[in-house]
This record gives structure tokens, C-alpha cells and sequence, in this order.
């Protein structure tokens, strides 16, 4: 049976309340998201105050990752253990409906909720390292300067099983009153999407290199 359809029970947690219809919880949808989404936000409790903070994620297999400078607060609370919430998100388009009530937006959404755990052995992770660039940019990390002893300990990587995560989901046009199909308005979706324009060499960039890294994944 294919994967995605084989959906895991969701927990009580996890499980969509807001129109459930839009939720999804095969692995498959939950991989896709956040290999498609380019940063996510984390949240987290400092001193009993809840914090959400964005920054880059990477995944591998049921794993995702995420990192920063060691000194920073908020990976210092991931690192000890505290339960954190991993949000990844995509604007797919504005839904312009023929009333106000019914407008909405189309997206794609992963919750993930778990307890992270600090990578503190160098060689892996260098690796974790070495896959967050590769998985965007493709045979880049060969040709970078390798990190010093020294980037690797200030910088810190923490990875969270994606253990228990679900999706949500809207996609298509506005969904309007019967009575309102009538009303002289535009009704339609405005696609809105994410793409990388023209690359800007450093501009200390020494003459005749090239090399334009491929556009991300």
C-alpha cells in the first residue's frame, strides 16, 4: 500500500480540529512540506514565556534539523531537553471569494512536536552540516572551504524525530454561498509563489570565476 495513503492515526495533539477536512498525516505529505518550505519557526518556553523563533531546516529521512550559534538562548533551551513545536509553511495563493467571510488563502502546513537533541559529536555533525547544503545545493560542499575546529563548536545542530507531526492543506478555488454565485465580483485565486531570482556575484568575486550555483531545491 502506498505510504502516503497508509496515514498514521494522528495523536490527540496532533490531530486537526479546524476543519479536519484540510489535515493530513501521511508521511509523505508531512516529508514534502518541509523539503519544500525554506525556514520554519520554532517555539519554545524560556523562563515560562513562549518564544517562536525562525530559522533554517533541513531533513533527513524521520529526522528534521535545525541550527545556530551555540551561545544562542533558544537552542540552549532546545539542547536541555524542553518540548519545542516546529512549524514549516508555504503561501501557495490569495482566495478571493464574492464576500468577505469566505475569503482565505491556499497553503500547506507541518506541525511537528517532540523533544530535540543536540548533535554534539564534531564528525557527525559536519555531516548534518555538510547534507543541509547539499540538499539545496547538489555537489556545493566539496567545493567550500571545510569548517574549522572552532565554527563547528560554535555552531550547534539539534535534530527531532518526526514522530509526531500532521499537515493541513488548502488548495483550490473559493468556496462561496449558493445565493452568492450571482454577485458581480471577481472570484478566483491569485497565485502567489517563491522563486529565486537572477544570481548576484560577491563583488569581490575575482574575475573569470564562474560557477552560478544551481537554483535551490
Amino acid at each position: 500500500m502506498d505510504q502516503n495513503r497508509k496515514e498514521q492515526a494522528p495523536s490527540a495533539f496532533t490531530r486537526v480540529r479546524r476543519m479536519p477536512k484540510r489535515g493530513a498525516y501521511g508521511r509523505e505529505t508531512i516529508h514534502a512540506i518541509l523539503d519544500a518550505a525554506p525556514f520554519c519557526h520554532v517555539g519554545h518556553v524560556i523562563g515560562g514565556r513562549p518564544v517562536v523563533i525562525p530559522t533554517l531546516h533541513w531533513r533527513e529521512g524521520e529526522h528534521v534539523y535545525w541550527h545556530g550559534n551555540a551561545a544562542s538562548r533558544m537552542l540552549e533551551a532546545n539542547a536541555a531537553g524542553g518540548e519545542v513545536c516546529l512549524t514549516a509553511s508555504l503561501f501557495d495563493g490569495w482566495v478571493m471569494a464574492r464576500s468577505g467571510f469566505h475569503h482565505s488563502a491556499n497553503y500547506r502546513s507541518v506541525m511537528c512536536f517532540g523533544v530535540a537533541r543536540a548533535i554534539t559529536d564534531a564528525a557527525e555533525k559536519e555531516a548534518a552540516l555538510a547534507g543541509f547544503v547539499e540538499g539545496r545545493f547538489p555537489g556545493r560542499w566539496a567545493r567550500l572551504r571545510p569548517p574549522t575546529r572552532q565554527e563547528l563548536k560554535a555552531t550547534i545542530v539539534l535534530t527531532m524525530p518526526i514522530d509526531e507531526a500532521s499537515a493541513k492543506v488548502r488548495t483550490g478555488p473559493p468556496i462561496d454561498e449558493p445565493e452568492d454565485i450571482s454577485w458581480p465580483v471577481w472570484a478566483g485565486v491569485l497565485p502567489v509563489a517563491l522563486a529565486p531570482g537572477r544570481a548576484e556575484p560577491a563583488p569581490d568575486m575575482p574575475v573569470g570565476l564562474n560557477g552560478v550555483p544551481p537554483v535551490p531545491r
